[in-house]
């Protein structure tokens, strides 16, 4: 994560070394009905606070931010490992958008009782990830977006032992509509077996798509903070059959791709 991070300000200290720039940051938080990321079910109602700094060229389409997200949810209510499926998450994270290209590091870190970078020496739950994206939007009237996220280091283990590498592959396409609303739809996949699939060696040699989601967001601008209101429903495909198509009463059968349909409605404050 070090080293991702000094390669990244070192490239934007080289793109904006002739240009002018001035600070940046990020913040605010969502609270959301339903935790889902990626098309897994992660816990039910959540706060999620950002906090993140960073630059800005003046034309705004160099952005470099290092900065730190969290979760807090109904089902969180014990720091402590085994109290529960669902624990607080606190990721820290490091981006640098180009004219549309974005590099990225995340690592997470679940409070299971191990030290906060343990993941980096594959060890404790936590793991750490990198992205590569491109949104055609930030240089053309066409908002299709993509993006690549692979994990390099922590719990990331296959059946055999060896380092999964579990990647996740996304393209979308955001509509933007009148009145600050927006719609966006996009459909996520694996390229092979790994933490989206269980680690299922076996299925059709570990290619699948894990997510087919539709959010609608409106948005409100006050003097000091921007309001988006927003609601998402999503499907995974994956495995999917007549006994997890539908939405569980129960915590534990929602837990992770168990659950195929999922829903959210929420509120995001930015100020």
């Amino acid at each position: 994560m070090k080293k991702i991070l000094l390669s990244m300000m070192v490239l934007l200290m080289s793109m904006t070394a002739m240009a002018e720039v001035k600070f940046g940051y990020d913040a605010g938080f969502d609270l959301v009905s339903t935790y889902v990321w990626r098309g897994q079910y992660n816990g039910a109602l959540s706060l999620q606070p950002t906090l993140a700094v960073g630059f800005d060229a003046a034309d705004e389409k160099v952005k470099f931010r290092v900065g730190a997200w969290g979760s807090v949810g109904a089902s969180d209510y014990m720091f402590k490992k085994g109290s529960t499926y669902f624990v607080p998450e606190i990721d820290v994270y490091a981006t640098l958008d180009i004219y549309g290209l974005k590099l990225g590091a995340t690592h997470y870190y679940y409070f299971d009782g191990t030290p906060y970078f343990s993941g980096l020496n594959d060890a404790g739950g936590s793991q750490t990830e990198v992205q590569l994206g491109f949104d055609f939007g930030a240089i053309t009237p066409i908002n299709l977006y993509l993006n690549w996220y692979t994990m390099v280091a922590g719990n990331d283990v296959n059946t055999y032992g060896n380092r999964a590498y579990s990647s996740y592959a996304e393209v979308g396409y955001r509509i933007e509509l009148p009145q600050e609303m927006s719609l966006d739809v996009n459909v996520g996949m694996t390229p092979w077996s790994g933490l989206y699939t269980d680690y299922d060696n076996g299925w059709k040699n570990g290619f699948a798509v894990t997510n087919v989601a539709i959010r609608f967001d409106k948005e409100w601008e006050l003097e000091h903070a921007t309001f988006d209101l927003f609601a998402q429903a999503s499907i995974n495909p994956y495995d999917v059959n007549k006994n997890n198509v539908y939405i569980w009463d129960t915590g534990d059968n929602k837990c992770g791709g168990q659950q195929k349909l999922n829903g959210v409605i929420g509120l995001g404050v930015w100020f």
